[in-house]
């Protein structure tokens, strides 16, 4: 009985993701939008409660992978091109499968690398990539020139890059002062121009703040 609880929120994140997906068909983006980050809250609480409870199991990781690579990978994948991708022929067809198949490869990396890698992220997480498209569109933004496309490139590849992000349990990879405020910076300029960027911005700003930390980790190391 208690994993049953976990599991329901891990099929809550499904079931929003597949709500997000039909309503890109009926051309509601921003909902499309919305139901992305709701189920990266549904992503978030199952794993809490299955902790809380002791009902974390194998089943319900798979599940959670399966229901993730959905909400966070083709819900996403399949908005941006709806939305904006489509007017770039092929180059759009091409980002927002790129997109998917990453996200696909990014969990499949980590299912195999849980006892390996541990106190950090290896590559963007799933959801972390999904919603940075999500609310992006949420903005109602297309920019000029191939902007888009190369953004949905740059995530997707993110996701599957070995950047380091952290986990924010309390160890592993360490946070650098000097990175972050330039990412805050980056979120404090982005709220200063779009006021109504207040669901974009905490995602840029950790994708982005994990590409500085691990750069400086780099150049610190030499």
């Amino acid at each position: 009985m208690k994993s049953l609880i976990p599991n329901m929120l891990t099929s809550l994140n499904l079931v929003l993701g597949m709500g997000s997906i039909i309503s890109t068909f009926q051309g509601n983006f921003y909902q499309a939008a919305i139901l992305i980050v709701l189920a990266m809250v549904a992503d978030g609480l199952d794993g809490r409660v299955a902790r809380f409870f002791n009902a974390s199991s194998d089943f319900g990781k798979e599940l959670d992978s399966l229901c993730d690579l959905v909400s966070f990978g083709v819900a996403p994948a399949i908005l941006a091109y709806a939305f904006y991708l489509k007017d770039f022929a092929e180059f759009g067809y091409v980002a927002s499968i790129f997109f998917a198949t990453c996200g696909a490869l990014r969990l499949a990396r980590f299912n195999v690398n849980t006892s390996v890698v541990k106190g950090y992220f290896m590559g963007l997480p799933i959801p972390a990539g999904g919603c940075v498209l999500a609310t992006f569109i949420m903005l109602n933004i297309k920019p000029q020139g191939i902007i888009f496309p190369l953004m949905v490139l740059i995530f997707g590849y993110l996701m599957v890059s070995k950047v380091k992000y952290p986990d924010f349990k309390g160890k592993g990879e360490r946070i650098r002062i000097f990175p972050a405020l330039l990412a805050a910076f980056l979120g404090a300029y982005i709220l200063f121009v779009r006021l109504d960027a207040v669901l974009f911005v905490p995602f840029i700003v950790y994708s982005v703040f994990g590409i500085l930390n691990t750069l400086f980790g780099l150049v610190e190391s030499k």
